[in-house]
C-alpha cells in the first residue's frame, strides 16, 4: 500500500490508501532456468526488434563496479550471438532488442565481467 497525498497534511487519518502494483519487469518478460547459467530472461510472448524493456543499470559510484543492476539486468545472460543490446542515457543503462525474438527464447546480450587485455 501506498500513501497518496490527497487529503489533509495535517490529519493522518484523511489520507486515502492506494494499491500501486510494482512490476521489476516488463509482462512480455519471464524468468527461468536457463542452459546457457542459472536464471536468465525469456520472452513470454514475441517481441518485435527495438522493444526496449527498461532500464537494467543504474550508475552510481557509491556502489562496486560502480553502478546498480535492477531486476531486469540482473537476469539476461551472455551469448556470443545476443538478440538484445544496451545503451546508455545519462546514467541509466537501458536493454533494447536488436532483432525479432520469439516466444520462450532467453534474452541475451554480450558482455564482459572484467576489462579484457590483450596479450602482449
Amino acid at each position: 500500500m501506498l500513501w497518496s497525498n490527497c487529503g489533509d497534511p495535517n490529519n493522518f487519518l484523511s489520507y486515502r490508501c492506494t494499491t500501486i502494483m510494482y512490476k521489476p519487469l516488463p509482462n512480455c518478460l519471464v524468468i527461468k532456468e536457463s542452459e546457457i547459467h542459472g536464471l536468465g530472461l525469456f520472452a513470454a510472448e514475441n517481441i518485435s526488434s527495438g522493444t526496449v524493456f527498461g532500464i537494467s543499470h543504474v550508475m552510481d559510484d557509491r556502489f562496486e563496479n560502480n553502478y546498480i543492476r535492477t531486476p531486469l539486468g540482473g537476469f539476461y545472460n551472455h551469448s556470443e550471438e545476443p538478440n538484445c543490446e544496451t545503451y546508455r542515457l545519462g546514467e541509466f543503462t537501458y536493454l533494447k532488442a536488436t532483432r525479432d525474438i520469439g516466444t520462450g527464447e532467453e534474452i541475451t546480450c554480450y558482455y564482459t565481467l572484467y576489462p579484457i587485455v590483450a596479450a602482449q
